[in-house]
């Protein structure tokens, strides 16, 4: 079972991660796993970057959000899981939380966004095997074996739509997220029959479906790098030259410019100012295209994401959907923390 084994109680998970962590001092009470409490806009920004800050704060959302609400959201927990194992991934709360999704997978649950949880489960359980062992664990093959049942004729998925841009809005994300696990689980499963006829279907909506927004056609490119006959070298050129094009003068990126989203609050979206999310998304998309850490964009947005991480970690992103918990923050700080590692950065901490 690759030195793991499938998970019991979520409870039981949680309390035995959160006392470890407390014996090893690295967070000693969910209190203190958000020292910054809500995600708020006027946040104070950190005298001096920190990854292990980052990390912790990652941990401290990730282990709040199982507590409060006991499952899986995209900004949150499935962050944690496909971004933690490029710090490290040996820890605690790391694997309390690869358990509960081995559970999970194990033991599908009967909800009405059963879909988007089945393909969530499969992607980020494969990303995380490729990230860790290596090896493909069978936990994971159920799960990815499970989603091709789920999938519709035209190659989409049914998936949540809450008006919560830009992972809980529209069918298309969900079949970018599935192609990217299929392509990186270990072991040639791609390859595997089932396999092969799924990602025939996916990029039969792809060709029909055409990406709506920027975000779609970053996605899109994750996606390219790992499964042949989504997007074409001068489709991925395109997609580089068009981000380069939204960079902020001050380095960033903001996340509402990569799409047309409407609010549900009735307000108008921030345009204007740079965040975790659009900075931390558009140099992932942009290193793992092939443009160099050293290149002077890709430095400025190193900058812009070392001089505005918050005193708690974590870097703000406002809601897209509406001003309230801003819990796109998360994901935002998660895509952060993958710039940072794509370019080499630390802050010389000794992050657990």
């Amino acid at each position: 079972m690759n030195g793991r084994t499938t998970g019991s109680a979520a409870g039981w998970l949680i309390a035995v991660a959160l006392a470890a962590v407390s014996a090893a001092g690295e967070l000693s009470s969910l209190a203190d796993a958000l020292p910054g409490g809500e995600n708020r806009p006027d946040e104070p920004l950190r005298g001096e970057f920190s990854l292990d800050a980052a990390v912790r704060f990652l941990d401290g959302a990730a282990l709040n959000w199982q507590k409060d609400r006991q499952c899986f959201a995209c900004h949150t927990d499935y962050a944690l899981l496909y971004t933690r194992p490029w710090v490290s991934w040996k820890t605690p709360v790391h694997e309390a939380l690869r358990l509960k999704l081995e559970h999970l997978a194990m033991h599908p649950r009967d909800v009405k966004y059963r879909v988007t949880e089945a393909v969530m489960v499969a992607s980020v359980l494969a990303q995380n095997d490729a990230l860790t062992t290596g090896t493909l664990h069978p936990a994971t093959r159920t799960a990815l074996d499970r989603m091709w049942t789920l999938q519709r004729a035209d190659g989409g998925f049914d998936w949540m739509k809450y008006n919560q841009p830009p992972s809980e809005v529209d069918d298309h994300y969900g079949v970018t997220m599935a192609a990217i696990g299929v392509g990186a689980a270990p072991g040639g499963y791609a390859e595997t029959p089932a396999a092969k006829a799924g990602l025939a279907r996916m990029r039969d909506y792809f060709q029909n479906h055409p990406p709506a927004n920027l975000h779609h056609r970053g996605m899109l490119l994750l996606a390219s790098l790992r499964v042949s006959g989504i997007l074409t070298d001068a489709e991925r050129r395109q997609v580089v030259q068009d981000l380069f094009a939204l960079q902020k003068p001050d380095g960033g990126w903001a996340l509402a410019t990569l799409g047309d989203w409407q609010r549900s609050d009735g307000k108008q979206q921030d345009r204007e100012s740079s965040d975790g999310y659009g900075t931390g998304f558009a140099v992932c998309v942009l290193r793992r295209a092939g443009v160099p850490a050293e290149d002077a964009r890709i430095r400025s947005a190193i900058g812009w994401l070392k001089s505005h991480q918050r005193l708690s970690g974590r870097w703000f992103t406002r809601s897209l959907w509406k001003d309230q918990k801003h819990y796109l923050t998360h994901a935002g700080t998660a895509y952060a923390i993958l710039a940072l590692t794509a370019c080499g950065e630390s802050s010389g901490d000794r992050v657990q």
